[in-house]
């Protein structure tokens, strides 16, 4: 299990360069009063040389993350599960600002100004209509990841021979072959990544290889640019004068696309524990698409694999054929042949976080 407590490790980073930098641009961003940055930097200190704190008990969700943490409060932050202790972090980033509790900051996006300026400067078009070239826009739009250039800067480009695992063929080998099913798209980033997301959505809609497409979105903030419904509605709005647009307006008005949430999405839990409700959602898809980085961690389970470990084997649990669209931002990589490891193992990078590779992997349980 990937933990954050060894000293320049990627994820102990994360909790002492990144967390930082992210509170002080979330403070720069919104003029909050004396309460609130007084408990962000409470989080701060916490997060970074604390022990786990739960939740206040007057919070919507105080026994769902109590018993989340079991075995966890009043340990040190960095002993925890790193994907626990992220999420755990966002969620108490939101307490920090209101954003549950009544008053004026209540339901306000601590990361919207970042939002907000990564889409008005995104293009409005649709892309050039080829399913590679969608599918290559809707998988590198993942670099459009606002927690990961905190740290990352704006530089971040695909390396020669990127796309270490490409799946592609199979992608669209299996949207044909179950052509006008359902497909889910678990949405990962807002901005300039739901932009591209949207028109592949568009071209399998229009193109009849899928017959109706449920987006599934985070139910709060979360992760600073993860796409809520606030997003997509912004999103939509910001294409309402191109042709996507429009017909992306149209699949919602009669239902052949739909944007769906759920509380699990922004658990502290991998998608072996996925919900019988959700579960039972994703059994009767034709395919599932999971985009980015976090949905490929609760997919695989964020851990120490070997990259040659078998993808088939890690999703197998999943119920229903599923592809996963990521570019490399954390540790965990499965699926690797191992002649790609050891290359990549012997460019002496960080190839495993830096943004810099991507993978497209497919797999169909009835293939296996």
């Amino acid at each position: 299990m990937i933990r954050s407590d060894v000293p320049g490790s990627f994820a102990w980073g994360v909790f002492h360069e990144r967390h930082p930098e992210l509170i002080r641009r979330v403070l720069a961003a919104l003029p909050y009063g004396p309460g609130e940055r007084a408990a962000l930097e409470r989080l701060l200190a916490e997060s970074t040389g604390g022990v786990l704190e739960p939740l206040d008990e007057s919070a919507h969700d105080h026994a769902e993350w109590l018993a989340w943490g079991r075995g966890l409060w009043g340990r040190p932050w960095g002993e925890a599960p790193f994907l626990w202790a992220e999420s755990y972090f966002y969620r108490r980033l939101l307490e920090a600002t209101g954003y549950f509790r009544p008053g004026a900051w209540r339901g306000i996006d601590p990361f919207g100004p970042f939002k907000a300026a990564e889409l008005a400067g995104a293009p409005v078009d649709g892309g050039d209509g080829r399913p590679e070239a969608l599918l290559a826009a809707s998988l590198w739009g993942n670099l459009a990841d606002l927690g990961f250039r905190i740290t990352a800067g704006e530089g971040a480009e695909a390396d020669a021979d990127a796309l270490v695992v490409d799946d592609g063929a199979d992608f669209w080998a299996e949207l044909e072959r179950t052509a006008g099913g359902r497909v889910c798209v678990v949405a990962d980033n807002a901005g300039r990544e739901l932009l591209p997301d949207l028109a592949l959505i568009d071209h399998l809609l229009t193109r009849g290889l899928a017959g109706e497409v449920a987006l599934y979105v985070k139910p709060q903030p979360y992760f600073v640019s993860d796409a809520t419904m606030a997003d997509v509605l912004a999103t939509v709005s910001h294409l309402r004068d191109g042709a996507v647009g429009g017909r992306l307006r149209r699949a919602m008005n009669d239902g052949t696309l739909t944007v769906r949430t759920h509380p699990f999405f922004c658990a502290p839990l991998p998608f072996h524990d996925l919900p019988a409700e959700l579960r039972a959602e994703f059994a009767g898809a034709a395919l599932t698409v999971l985009k980015g980085d976090l949905n490929y961690r609760r997919l695989v389970g964020d851990r120490h694999w070997p990259p040659t470990t078998s993808f088939a084997e890690t999703v197998g649990h999943f119920p229903s054929p599923v592809a996963a669209l990521r570019t490399l931002k954390s540790e965990v990589i499965v699926g690797l042949d191992a002649a790609t490891a050891a290359r990549l193992n012997g460019t002496g990078t960080a190839w495993r976080t830096n943004g810099r590779h991507a993978v497209v992997q497919v797999h169909r349980p009835s293939a296996s």
